[in-house]
């Protein structure tokens, strides 16, 4: 239960603005022979809540974007912000991507989507991430009895 725990506060860690790389925890608790089904669903839990800290980010902190500490530049909030808007909430099941995926999820706050809506979209993207992690470690014969 320790390492699922772990896990899930690794990628609660990775999908807010703080540096983590859960990929490599699940990746290695895999190989370990922790069981996958278990990993998956606490690490795409831990992954999803931390985007919502960025929703909610986005959605009351947006008055601060100019304080030194806030989590964005404005040029790369402006364009994440034009992109969304051209791609709308879909963009959302990309909240996985390790460049722009925080933003995105940052700016589903700002642009006020529906916060069911953000849950049920993220999740589902973050879970497939981890499925093909799964997928391919299982494929590779890094998961012992497999």
């Amino acid at each position: 239960m320790e390492a699922q725990l772990g896990l899930f506060l690794t990628a609660f860690l990775a999908a807010t603005v703080l540096p983590a790389y859960s990929e490599i925890l699940f990746a290695g608790l895999l190989a370990a022979g922790h069981a996958p089904w278990a990993l998956w669903a606490w690490a795409t839990a831990g992954n999803t809540l931390g985007s919502a800290v960025n929703w909610l980010l986005g959605r009351f902190l947006l008055r601060f974007e100019d304080r030194r500490w806030f989590p964005f530049r404005r040029d790369r909030l402006g364009r994440v912000q034009r992109w969304y808007q051209r791609y709308g909430v879909w963009s959302l099941l990309f909240a996985w991507a390790p460049v722009g995926g925080d933003a995105l999820t940052f700016i589903a706050g700002v642009m006020r989507v529906r916060f069911d809506l953000f849950l049920l979209l993220t999740a589902i993207g973050k879970g497939l991430r981890y499925a093909i992690l799964l997928w391919l470690m299982q494929a590779a014969g890094g998961i012992p009895g497999t």
